[in-house]
């Protein structure tokens, strides 16, 4: 994208809608959806046969074909992705002192599930171009008291799951054997590891059906899937009850008229997200070429959603004039960005206080240089012309600030 071409498209004011940095719908719904959840409605209205159910043939479906698009034995459905990574550590049977190690660089949720169940959270470093769990520092923090390493699929990019299996099989627990890797894909349903879905790989993956997330259920749902038929048990016991389990359960589980949407937002969960990396690929060609700006990265044999655009801008700038741009591009440009995401002890006090003494230099460096500026499939041609001139303009203001 020329000069000439920025100031012009500038000229005109921004084009359509303000996206927030994270919008607010992320998959999105066609009248398909609207008529499989009035159907659902409308085939439950007998109150002597039917109803809402419990465990109904549109959640029976919608768990086994959710399963095979992500190559996994079994899915287990289940009302939020919170809920699922909760279910995954209570499977862990932690015991006082256990540890499980998760990336610094992360949404609070996962840590959240490891300090309910009475864990240990270490934290580890992660990679500086895939923002993904670093193999190598995780082995490094890895102990006679570790038992499950925590990756994130951060926002759209697959964990590297074949060396952190590695490494939980060559670490194993002195009583529990091979160390467990649950994986949360809560910001990367559809995202691809060396011909593989995520989902496929690890002991079990959590799966998020959130208003925001590359598919949706209604607002809200998730699912756990895994290849260990007994985990899988226990985890529908857990949601319902206890269950055919016979242990501790409480209700977790998604709804009828959520299956039946889900179904259809399956379906196209693939030409969703191949929309939305065309229009990642499409903004990476009108980015390239700022050389203050690291753009994101796809290794080989990764497939990326870009469930969220991440950038870094130069150590130089690391915190004051990162923040500094987003101010001008929020509020001279009015275009959605964000930090997503800095280091969980440094967003929650609760976290911090579990955790104290555990610093992470890397993270920390990382934290105050990235940024994500808005991407969604929807976006006009317009829409994005002016997100990219948007930014070329404030760097170079930036620039030219000193």
């Amino acid at each position: 994208m020329d000069e000439n071409r920025r100031k012009e498209i500038l000229s005109q004011g921004r084009p359509g809608r303000y996206w927030p940095a994270e919008p607010m719908l992320g998959g999105w719904y066609t009248e398909e959806e609207v008529e499989a959840a009035t159907k659902a409605i409308r085939d439950s209205m007998d109150p002597t046969t039917v109803g809402f159910g419990f465990i109904c043939p549109e959640i029976v479906d919608f768990e086994e074909a959710f399963a095979r698009y992500c190559g996994a034995g079994e899915a287990v459905s289940i009302n939020g992705a919170g809920t699922g990574l909760d279910m995954a550590i209570m499977c862990l049977d932690l015991e006082p002192g256990d540890e499980v190690i998760v990336p610094a660089i992360n949404f609070r949720a996962a840590a959240m599930a490891v300090v309910g169940q009475r864990g240990k959270v270490v934290w580890c470093e992660v990679d500086r171009r895939t923002f993904n769990m670093d193999p190598a520092d995780v082995e490094r923090r890895i102990t006679p008291r570790t038992r499950a390493i925590f990756p994130v699929h951060m926002n759209g990019l697959s964990a590297p799951m074949d060396e952190l299996l590695e490494l939980a099989e060559r670490h194993p627990h002195p009583k529990h054997g091979p160390l467990k890797v649950i994986g949360d894909a809560a910001r990367a349903g559809a995202g691809g590891y060396k011909g593989t879905k995520i989902g496929a790989k690890g002991w079990m993956t959590i799966f998020s059906f959130h208003t925001m997330k590359l598919m949706t259920t209604l607002g809200e749902g998730g699912a756990i899937t895994t290849d260990d038929a007994e985990a899988a048990r226990r985890l529908r016991g857990i949601r319902q009850f206890g269950g055919a389990h016979d242990g501790w359960g409480t209700n977790y589980k998604l709804t009828k008229v959520q299956a039946a949407v889900g179904l259809v937002q399956l379906r196209r969960l693939d030409d969703m997200t191949a929309q939305r990396v065309q229009a990642a690929e499409r903004r990476n060609r009108m980015l390239q070429g700022i050389p203050e700006l690291t753009l994101p990265y796809e290794p080989e044999g990764y497939e990326h959603t870009y469930y969220l655009y991440t950038m870094l801008v130069p150590r130089r700038w690391a915190g004051e004039k990162r923040d500094r741009l987003l101010r001008v591009m929020e509020e001279e440009y009015g275009v959605g960005c964000g930090v997503y995401n800095r280091p969980v002890y440094e967003d929650s006090g609760y976290l911090r206080r579990q955790t104290a003494g555990q610093k992470l230099p890397i993270s920390d460096e990382l934290s105050a240089r990235l940024f994500c500026m808005a991407l969604h499939p929807l976006m006009t041609g317009e829409e994005q012309e002016y997100m990219a001139a948007a930014l070329w303009a404030a760097v170079e203001r930036i620039r030219s600030e000193g």
